[in-house]
Parts: C-alpha cells; structure tokens; sequence
C-alpha cells in the first residue's frame, strides 16, 4: 500500500509540471502581453515598460519560465495584486472558509444521496422511484447560481430563518486558532460562535450540494439495480440468508465503488467550483477570492490558486483510489 500511494504521488510530478506550463503560457499569451492585461486603460508605454522589468516579463521566454517555476518550488508563490500579501498567505487565510463549506455541502450530498439512491432502487418502478429520478435531474439542470439566490431571497430575506451572507455575526467576538470557525467554537467553548458559523454554512453548502446530491442518487440508484440483479444475490436470498446481510454485505457494499469514485470526483469539483456559491453569499473562502482576482488581473493568485486546487484534486483522486481495497477486498491498487 505504501508503494502504491508512492507510485500515485510521482505521478503527480509530470501533471504539476505540465500545468504550471499551461498556465505560464497562459499569462504570457493574453492580448498585448501581462503588463498591458494586468494595466487596463493605464497602459501606457513607460507603465507597460515599468511592469516588463519588475515582473521580468522583458526576458526571454525559457528564463521567465526558469526563474518562476524556480520560485514555485521554494514556496514562493509571488504576491498578490489585490492585497499586497503573498498568495500563500492569501490562500491558507481562506482555505479553511473553503474546506469548511465544501465538507459541509459533501456531508449533505453523501448523507442524503446514498441513502436516497439505495431507496429509489429497492422500489423501482414505483411512483417514489419515478419521483426521486425527477427530482435528480431537476437538481442536476438548475444552474447552481440560481439556486443560490432562490435560497438566500426565500430563507434569508422573506422568512429570516438563516443569515444570507458571511461566515459568521461581526458582532461576537470570536476566537480563532484555526480559522476553522466551528472547530474553534468548539475548542474555546464558544458556543454560540460555533453554532453561529453552523447557520452561516446551512444556505451555501445546501446550494453548493445539490448538483453532486443529484448525481450520487442515480449513481447510487443504477449501481444498486445492477448489483441487486447478480447471481450471488440470488444464491444468497436462495440459502435463506438474511435480509440485512444480503442488504449490507451483497448488494450495499459492492454497489458503492462507483459511488466512491463519484464522490471523490464531486468532492474535487466542490473545493474548485465553489466560485459562484461564494460570491453569492460573501463566502470568505478561495472562491470568492478567485472571483476578484478575475476581473481585477491579479495573476499571481490565479496561478498560485489553481496549483494549489490541482494539488487537492489529485490528493482526493489518490485517496479515492486507496479506498477501493477497503471497500473492495477483490480490487487490488496497481
């Protein structure tokens, strides 16, 4: 196990490498240079020149790549535009907003999914399994945005049941060690801070779950028809095996790899594509954040923060790759 997880790790290598690449030509192939994308209407010919020789961008095109691939590698990530801090700094601020919502959005979608899922497929064919494929593909098309501002206008502004933005009341002065809000309300005995950060995640992580909620029900759903149909359940319900094994051991845990590996892809997506549901809510996380870095040019942080999102996509893929020999004793990792 040990070699494989190493194995899977040195893979990483040539896919960080290709895409620090892609996204070093990206900056250097948008109209007019970076100096002039990043300058806007103040690109004048001495600014443009200015920014050329503080960024480096007036060397050649290998030595550019050198030095700030070089920097990369010592952790050194460039500064950003919006903030003047470094973007390491900027991102491990907002990580834990990030991870926080999209652990909570991932807890909705598995806890509910799965569940829902296994039920529709024991009673296929009737109206309840019509009902929840309807209902699955109705949340798989409605455009997350939307759901996002339906959410916040009917819980938030008309019933006032739920605060519609931030991560937490300006007014309770909090304590905070890990910026993970509820773990620290927690820790310091806050209760009211931690319960307070709880009702900030309910709307966004609702919003943010519901497009991988949809898609691990019919996962869950085609998965379990096609196991509940093979000859070892039969033989099993055949011998008088119980219901409860045949429902947990033969026909549950054999129909979760593919639920496993959508998870695990959902749970990449969720970390990467918590752009709008952030915005949307003034979601202090890497999201929001990337959304301003868009539309004021701060490049630094858009390839700091895509590397860094890369790194934990292919850190859940490993971890979902180990995980099928747990589930699976028959799929041995290569």
């Amino acid at each position: 196990m040990i070699r494989t997880i190493g194995k899977r790790i040195l893979l990483l290598i040539p896919t960080l490498f290709g895409l620090s690449i892609l996204l070093f030509l990206w900056v250097r192939a948008l109209p007019g240079g970076p100096a002039v994308a990043l300058l806007g209407e103040r690109a004048t010919p001495e600014a443009v020149a200015e920014i050329n020789r503080l960024y480096g961008f007036d060397r050649p095109l290998f030595e550019q790549y050198i030095v700030w691939l070089g920097r990369l590698l010592s952790g050194d990530f460039g500064t950003s535009i919006q903030t003047g801090r470094a973007v390491t700094e900027e991102f491990w601020r907002r990580f834990p907003a990030t991870l926080e919502l999209s652990s909570a959005a991932l807890l909705i979608a598995v806890g509910v999914g799965i569940p829902l899922g296994y039920w529709a497929a024991r009673r296929h064919g009737k109206a309840t399994d019509h009902l929840t494929v309807a209902a699955s593909l109705l949340g798989i098309t409605i455009p997350v945005f939307f759901l996002a501002f339906l959410l916040k206008w009917v819980f938030a502004v008309q019933l006032g049941w739920l605060p519609s933005e931030g991560r937490q009341d300006p007014r309770i002065d909090a304590t905070h060690y890990t910026n993970f809000y509820i773990i620290d309300g927690i820790i310091t005995g806050e209760w009211d801070a931690a319960w307070d950060a709880v009702l900030h995640l309910i709307l966004p992580a609702v919003a943010l779950a519901t497009i991988p909620l949809a898609i691990i029900v019919r996962i869950t759903r085609a998965s379990v028809l096609e196991v509940q149909n093979a000859d070892y359940v039969r033989t099993g319900m055949a011998k008088g095996v119980s219901q409860g094994t045949i429902r947990g051991r033969f026909i549950l845990r054999n129909a979760l790899l593919p639920v496993v590996t959508t998870v695990g892809l959902q749970t990449g997506l969720l970390i990467s594509g918590a752009v709008l549901t952030e915005t949307v809510f003034a979601f202090p996380g890497i999201g929001s954040f990337l959304a301003r870095a868009i539309f004021t040019r701060d490049f630094p942080v858009l390839q700091g923060f895509i590397i860094f999102i890369a790194i934990a996509y292919a850190l859940i893929n490993l971890i979902v790759d180990v995980s099928y020999s747990f589930i699976d004793p028959r799929v041995r990792v290569q």
